[in-house]
């Protein structure tokens, strides 16, 4: 029988080898979700932080062939980010893979929503140019923090379905269904360099005290609440796929780029809670947005609307009724084909 320290020895050492078993173990999964994409063109979005990292470095074991670019993006929060991109600069150069950085407008106001929206631009004007997809690294545990905000906003079964609801087809997430925790063990295991980013300490947004405060404090008074979020995403996200399967079937056309045209008589009869389902799943296939005063708004007026009406949606998109059709725009016809007198025959049913 061990004594003494020889028991403390065998008992660190067991500690040692579990540890590794679970490293290795992490690998094979990450490897094994990469390996799960089909082939294709990627643009992979690394920001320097440890997740997308471990995306940089198991993409380029897995599918270096089929990188496009690594693309990084100075938010202008400070020296962390400088050090983030150069770090990623170095890491995609010595991987030889081609790297793009981007760096935010002077004055950007420092919020989540004006970061990621000046991001997004960033990696899809690139995308589009390099006709690729966007590879991220978000990971299950973005995905039950992202179910968890829209909670808090109310959202319906559309907003739940989270990450897990597909949106932009330029967006692939290889890793969403692995945990961050398994992440870290890669990057423990592969000894991945990486800059933690000191604003996701700060409880300034909403994101963090999400995840560093609400979302601890709920699994300590209800064991297994994390994992009922994932679960509440994964039905969402179902819900939501046969809500598209239903608007394919209604004979949905795009005659003009930011535009959507229904038949009228495909949507005869519908009830209003049909219609508060169906709005937002048109008005998403012209990239709007649409809140649920905006849903509530078009769904009473839809039924009663005759030819020549319209009702406006966020920014300047706007629902339009023909004498057949009912017509999402998101943007004037002016702003869309570049003069008025170019609308399409669709607008006037000739």
């Amino acid at each position: 029988m061990l004594r003494g320290s020889s028991r403390e020895v065998a008992y660190r050492y067991g500690r040692y080898l579990t540890i590794v078993s679970r490293q290795r173990e992490s690998v094979v999964t990450v490897h094994e979700a990469l390996s799960a994409l089909p082939r294709g063109r990627w643009l992979l979005a690394v920001s320097g932080g440890r997740d997308s990292m471990v995306l940089l470095d198991a993409m380029s074991r897995a599918r270096a062939a089929e990188v496009a670019a690594v693309a990084t993006f100075d938010h202008g929060t400070g020296p962390a980010a400088r050090r983030a991109c150069a770090l990623v600069e170095r890491e995609a150069e010595r991987l030889g893979l081609p790297v793009i950085t981007g760096v935010a407008a002077a004055g950007l106001p420092a919020s989540e929503t004006h970061w990621r929206e000046a991001r997004h631009r960033f990696l899809d004007s690139w995308a589009n140019a390099m006709s690729a997809q966007v590879v991220t690294a978000h990971t299950r545990d973005d995905q039950i923090e992202t179910v968890v905000q829209r909670l808090l906003r109310d959202a319906g079964p559309r907003g739940l379905a989270g990450m897990l609801g597909g949106g932009s087809e330029r967006r692939v997430r290889p890793l969403l269904t692995v945990a961050r925790a398994g992440i870290a063990a890669y990057a423990a295991a592969c000894d991945i360099a990486y800059v933690d980013d000191p604003t996701n300490a700060s409880l300034d947004f909403q994101r963090n005290r999400v995840r560093h405060e609400l979302l601890p404090a709920f699994e300590r008074a209800t064991p297994g609440f994390s994992e009922w979020c994932w679960a509440l995403g994964v039905r969402a996200a179902e819900w939501r796929a046969a809500v598209e399967r239903f608007v394919d079937r209604l004979g949905v056309t795009s005659a003009a780029p930011g535009t959507v045209v229904v038949p009228v008589q495909r949507l005869a009869g519908l009830t209003a809670p049909e219609w508060d389902v169906l709005w937002p799943a048109l008005a998403a296939r012209v990239g709007v947005v649409m809140d649920r005063r905006g849903i509530e708004r078009a769904s009473a007026w839809a039924p009663r609307s005759t030819a020549g009406q319209a009702i406006p949606l966020s920014g300047e998109a706007r629902i339009e009724r023909t004498l057949h059709t009912y017509v999402i725009r998101s943007a004037p016809v002016e702003a869309a084909t570049g003069t008025a007198d170019a609308a399409p025959d669709y607008i006037t049913d000739q």
